[in-house]
């Protein structure tokens, strides 16, 4: 469990290493951009159903708030560990410059298995880790969000909690709320969304039409079950789908409306369920022949070993951190147009911000204005990693890097360092 999210981190503070030689700045300024800002630790009880008392471990990092408050999703995870939220929080920081919104990066979570845990155990888990961690967040300091296993109830009561500490209500400590508690339209869907606006923007760069092309999705969560859906109005076929058990495969399109339905009813994908699909694993999803891939779950999924065997035209990662360093080389190799997840998932922190926004000044946005805000910056931003792209012939990873880390580099340099 550690030495994978030690694995997570060092992959994150590589990248970092591999951008460098862009940049003519003092080396010390680069070491910065891989150590955290501020850690946050916690060992908290929760009374449980059965009348037991149970000590959780949570954490909340900070990574950078050059550029602004810090901002990045908290989740609950039986394997979440302290290097594998430094290294999310890292990546935060790059994603929110890449879309250029005035935001650093941070990241929490919880070890805890939240499959096992009921409803009045959830909201006593979170209750508390909120209070545990409130003398860290807040609208103007540290804005947490929904991710892994976490969602718009969470948040709701994060945002109940953090109130009650502070003896007023200030809906702006989180995003991702629910709408009645000052949660944004469009929230919900605009990871899994902004995906799709990628992947469109890279299928006309690469003149591939969507229409009919075989999407093969990892992760039937928030991202992958609305990217799914996008997909399928966008008149492309998602040929396979799955979960954290498996999935399902049928290369002429499954039925996504039957795929999502089953996942939400029995809380896994079901063959007999969804008419004329085969079983299928994860590793073998991963492989399977397609134009787009999506890999929309968790860090780390494709590695030099089975790199060398991945078939897709695109690759648009939907998680964080799905590729490594090394994989990416072969990737590279192998002509795969890769949209890194500092790109093609900043959907959500981008109607993150709207919310925030949103709050702060007590405002109401239309559906459509979030949509059209949301579209044109993520169009602005697919093109200026382009052009950087053409300009210096680096993969889209690298380009997307030097974009973000530029940004963040450059604010260091404006801001100096005190005294």
């Amino acid at each position: 469990m550690a030495e994978k999210g030690t694995q997570t981190l060092e992959m994150a503070r590589k990248q970092v290493d591999l951008v460098a030689k862009y940049f003519d700045v003092d080396p010390g300024i680069l070491e910065r951009l891989k150590s955290t800002k501020r850690e946050l630790t916690v060992h908290f009880p929760v009374k449980m159903d059965d009348g037991s008392v149970r000590v959780f471990t949570g954490y909340r990092v900070q990574h950078n708030d050059t550029r602004g408050p810090f901002k990045g999703g908290i989740r609950y995870h039986p394997e979440v560990d302290l290097d594998e939220v430094r290294a999310l929080a890292m990546w935060m920081t790059w994603k929110s410059a890449v879309v250029n919104i005035p935001f650093g990066g941070a990241k929490g979570g919880v070890q805890c298995n939240p499959k096992e845990l009921s409803q009045g155990e959830l909201e006593r888990l979170t209750r508390r880790f909120t209070w545990e961690i409130s003398i860290a967040i807040g609208p103007e300091v540290d804005i947490p969000a929904p991710d892994v296993y976490t969602n718009p109830q969470v948040m709701a009561w994060i945002m109940d909690t953090y109130s009650t500490f502070k003896g007023y209500a200030v809906p702006g400590v989180v995003t991702g709320k629910p709408l009645e508690l000052g949660g944004s339209v469009g929230r919900y869907e605009a990871t899994g969304k902004g995906v799709v606006i990628s992947t469109l923007k890279a299928c006309e760069y690469l003149n591939i039409p969507i229409e009919g092309a075989r999407v093969v999705i990892q992760g039937c969560g928030n991202v992958g079950s609305i990217a799914a859906q996008y997909f399928d109005k966008a008149g492309a076929k998602v040929i396979a789908i799955s979960d954290s058990k498996g999935g399902l495969y049928n290369e002429k399109g499954l039925d996504i409306r039957a795929a999502l339905d089953c996942k939400k009813r029995y809380a896994c994908l079901l063959q007999e369920e969804v008419s004329g699909t085969e079983v299928i694993t994860n590793k073998e999803l991963l492989e399977l022949d397609c134009d787009i891939l999506v890999p929309a779950a968790l860090e780390g999924v494709i590695t030099e070993e089975n790199a060398p065997r991945i078939k897709a035209k695109i690759l648009v990662e939907g998680a964080n951190g799905p590729t490594t360093p090394e994989a990416d080389e072969i990737l590279a190799e192998k002509g795969i147009f890769v949209v890194p997840d500092i790109l093609a998932n900043a959907g959500g922190v981008v109607v993150s911000y709207f919310e925030w926004v949103q709050n702060l000044q007590e405002l109401l946005w239309s559906e459509e204005e979030v949509a059209t805000r949301l579209e044109n910056i993520l169009k602005r931003s697919f093109d200026e990693v382009v052009a950087i792209h053409e300009e210096k012939k680096v993969t889209m990873r690298m380009a997307a890097y030097i974009l973000g880390v530029g940004r963040v580099l450059k604010a260091h340099l404006l801001r100096g360092i005190y005294p």
